[in-house]
Protein backbone atom coordinates (compact mmCIF):
# COMPACT_ATOMS: atom_id res chain seq x y z
CA UNK A 1 0.00 0.00 0.00
CA UNK A 2 1.45 3.46 -0.94
CA UNK A 3 2.34 5.94 1.79
CA UNK A 4 -0.15 8.79 2.34
CA UNK A 5 1.06 12.26 1.57
CA UNK A 6 0.59 14.90 4.23
CA UNK A 7 -1.09 18.21 3.57
CA UNK A 8 1.10 20.94 2.16
CA UNK A 9 2.06 23.49 4.79
CA UNK A 10 0.40 26.88 4.40
CA UNK A 11 2.60 29.90 3.68
CA UNK A 12 2.69 32.20 6.73
CA UNK A 13 1.12 35.65 6.45
CA UNK A 14 3.52 38.54 6.80
CA UNK A 15 2.19 41.49 8.73
CA UNK A 16 3.38 45.08 8.58
CA UNK A 17 3.09 47.70 11.28
CA UNK A 18 1.22 50.95 10.64
CA UNK A 19 1.18 53.75 13.20
CA UNK A 20 -1.44 56.45 13.54
CA UNK A 21 -1.35 59.58 15.62
CA UNK A 22 -4.59 60.60 17.29
CA UNK A 23 -5.38 63.41 19.64
CA UNK A 24 -6.53 62.52 23.15
CA UNK A 25 -10.12 63.38 22.23
CA UNK A 26 -10.00 61.23 19.07
CA UNK A 27 -8.55 58.30 21.04
CA UNK A 28 -11.26 58.58 23.68
CA UNK A 29 -13.93 58.75 20.97
CA UNK A 30 -12.46 55.68 19.20
CA UNK A 31 -12.34 53.70 22.45
CA UNK A 32 -15.92 54.55 23.36
CA UNK A 33 -17.24 53.80 19.87
CA UNK A 34 -15.42 50.45 19.84
CA UNK A 35 -16.76 49.60 23.29
CA UNK A 36 -20.32 50.44 22.17
CA UNK A 37 -19.91 48.03 19.24
CA UNK A 38 -18.34 45.39 21.54
CA UNK A 39 -15.12 45.21 19.55
CA UNK A 40 -11.55 46.46 19.81
CA UNK A 41 -10.29 49.72 18.30
CA UNK A 42 -7.85 47.77 16.13
CA UNK A 43 -10.61 45.61 14.62
CA UNK A 44 -12.78 48.69 14.14
CA UNK A 45 -10.07 50.50 12.15
CA UNK A 46 -9.31 47.40 10.05
CA UNK A 47 -13.00 46.95 9.24
CA UNK A 48 -13.29 50.61 8.19
CA UNK A 49 -10.34 50.54 5.77
CA UNK A 50 -10.74 46.98 4.44
CA UNK A 51 -12.69 47.99 1.26
CA UNK A 52 -9.96 50.46 0.32
CA UNK A 53 -7.16 47.98 0.92
CA UNK A 54 -8.76 45.15 -1.06
CA UNK A 55 -9.89 47.20 -4.08
CA UNK A 56 -6.55 48.85 -4.77
CA UNK A 57 -4.10 46.01 -4.06
CA UNK A 58 -3.37 45.34 -7.76
CA UNK A 59 -3.66 48.93 -8.96
CA UNK A 60 -0.87 50.05 -11.29
CA UNK A 61 0.50 53.49 -10.51
CA UNK A 62 1.63 55.39 -13.59
CA UNK A 63 3.64 58.56 -13.14
CA UNK A 64 3.57 60.91 -16.09
CA UNK A 65 6.63 62.97 -16.89
CA UNK A 66 4.59 65.76 -18.49
CA UNK A 67 3.34 68.55 -16.26
CA UNK A 68 -0.44 68.74 -16.09
CA UNK A 69 -0.54 72.56 -16.17
CA UNK A 70 1.84 72.93 -19.12
CA UNK A 71 0.51 74.86 -22.09
CA UNK A 72 0.66 72.96 -25.40
CA UNK A 73 1.84 75.58 -27.91
CA UNK A 74 3.11 73.29 -30.62
CA UNK A 75 1.27 70.08 -31.52
CA UNK A 76 3.26 66.90 -31.73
Amino acid sequence: MPALKGKKKRKPVRYRTVTLKLSARQKRSLDRFARSRRTTPNKLIKKAIRPLLENYADLEVRITSQKVNQLQLFGE
